[in-house]
């Protein structure tokens, strides 16, 4: 039986080293998150696996698009899958500033200065309304003459063509050439970009060649791995696209979401193995925790070891 060991503080200063020691604490979450970053740097360091990226787009709006952006620009991973507001706001902080707020704060009043409320913090309209519509529709009018149908990959793609932002994850993904697939591109600010463009073009986004290129990586692959922060579509897409292959053999959920509902986004790894998503002999775990506290000091330790 392994020991309870206590945690020293001053002992540590070093990210991994605090990981160190955040591994013998015998509970709660703790030793999870230190287990975690054990399993990804087994996955990331495994030339055979072939490795996701999930998280849903709310992250993209805090400072956590830093760490996105490094994991992308360090090619940890070989696809990313997230949801349609990722481009939104990667878009959007490309081009101006989103602030710090308060979850208390007065709605209406928010809204008659001009911003909108992501929990704490507070969004430009003009910024993420007036900036991303200009500067999109300019982005479309010169791919629609460049290019016929595309997959969200490829026109993610085409946007980080024309992006300076080097703290952009698009701009990254772009310039290693990731995949970043958005299975619900018609849900966000971009999506509706996309819809106002086709109104007088002949302009069409066909998600089925996402797909292809899934099936196409999926069963070449001899291992898959997976970090999956949060829940909802960008989630699912990843566990079930790994179910045909037999499942993930590596996996850290990171999410606050409970299960006792049955909702996916609380939905365990155990649950994922009776699916085939995940292999019964998977390295997994579920690590409980908001993303914003725990994932940089994963990430930093995570830095020092690859």
């Amino acid at each position: 039986m392994k020991k309870v060991k206590d945690f020293e503080i001053g002992k540590s200063r070093d990210p991994e080293e605090i990981l160190g020691q955040m591994e013998d604490l015998g509970g709660f979450q703790g030793s999870k998150v230190a287990k975690a970053v054990n399993i990804l740097e087994r996955m990331i360091k495994d030339k055979e696996s072939l490795n996701f990226l999930s998280f849903p787009a709310c992250l993209v709006a805090t400072g956590l698009r830093g760490v996105l952006k490094e994991m992308v620009k360090r090619n940890w991973f070989d696809l990313v899958i997230t949801t349609c507001g990722t481009l939104d706001h990667d878009l959007a902080r490309s081009w101006g500033d989103y602030y710090e707020g308060s979850f208390e704060l007065n709605d209406e009043e928010v809204k008659r200065k001009g911003y909108s409320r992501l929990g704490n913090v507070l969004v430009p309209d003009e910024v993420y309304a007036g900036q991303v519509e200009r500067n999109v529709q300019a982005f479309l009018a010169e791919i629609h003459k460049e290019k016929g149908e595309l997959a969200t990959y490829e026109l993610i793609w085409e946007f980080g063509k024309r992006l300076k932002a080097r703290d952009s994850i698009i701009y990254w993904a772009t310039k290693n050439r990731i995949p970043i697939i958005v299975p619900g591109i018609t849900d966000g600010m971009i999506g509706y970009q996309l819809w106002m463009f086709s109104q007088d073009k002949d302009f069409k986004i066909n998600v089925l060649k996402d797909e292809q290129l899934l099936n196409d990586r999926i069963w070449k692959a001899r291992k898959t791995g997976a970090l999956i922060v949060g829940g909802g579509i960008s989630k699912h897409h990843t566990i079930w696209w790994n179910q045909f292959k037999g499942g993930l053999d590596y996996v850290v959920y990171l999410t606050t979401a409970v299960e006792l509902d049955g909702s996916l986004s609380g939905a365990t790894p155990r649950e994922a193995v009776s699916w085939g998503k995940i292999k019964e002999k998977a390295e997994r775990i579920l690590v409980w925790g908001e993303a914003t506290s725990i994932l940089p000091l994963m990430m930093s330790a995570l830095a020092k070891r690859i």
